[in-house]
């Protein structure tokens, strides 16, 4: 129990008359023990160092406004646990950031390159493969700019009808022109 009181003291000079030598008696009686604390959780023993340097800055830097209701023991093992997770979970999401990169570029490109013309005669090619009424409503959509509701009243048709249409447009567009329909839609709003 004395030593609790020894940290808690540690601490409150810290806190409140800025002093450095508690703050380094505190870092120095603690940070071997939680940075093997922090090696449960993360296997770079340079990660833990980090991590812990990390808590006992952020200990440094809010000394005056941080408000801690358990043991000072207790409030260094729980910010190095959260930390940890925190770093796990970065971890976590930067790995799935480089395994998307690299299914990204790994995947075929293709190894041409249309102008703007080609793409246009590609997608006119691809809706020449559709029923006339859904060419109409997929032109009367992209180059006439009508609305949904508009196309509907127009055609004489419900609403629901024209999202299907729409759909299967769109449906037939990304098999017909995979890599390049986000470009060719694009277009379609500028002819």
């Amino acid at each position: 129990m004395k030593n609790k009181d020894i940290y808690e003291t540690l601490y409150l000079k810290i806190a409140f008359e800025d002093d450095h030598d508690a703050f380094k008696e505190l870092f120095f009686e603690f940070y071997p023990s939680l940075c093997v604390f922090a090696g449960r959780y993360i296997s770079s023993s340079d990660a833990c160092e980090d991590i812990v340097q990390e808590v006992f800055f952020n200990i440094w830097k809010n000394r005056k406004t941080l408000n801690i209701h358990s043991s000072f023991r207790n409030f260094l093992i729980t910010s190095v646990r959260n930390s940890c997770t925190d770093y796990l979970r970065k971890q976590s999401s930067h790995n799935k950031y480089l395994e998307n990169l690299t299914t990204f570029y790994s995947t075929e490109i293709p190894d041409q390159v249309y102008t703007i013309k080609e793409l246009e005669e590609m997608l006119q090619a691809a809706l020449e493969k559709l029923p006339e009424n859904i060419q109409l409503a997929f032109n009367m959509s992209r180059t006439e700019k009508m609305t949904y509701n508009e196309i509907a009243a127009e055609m004489n048709l419900s609403v629901k009808t024209i999202e299907s249409y729409m759909s299967q447009a769109l449906k037939l567009l990304r098999e017909e022109l995979k890599d390049y329909l986000p470009i060719a839609l694009l277009f379609t709003y500028f002819i």
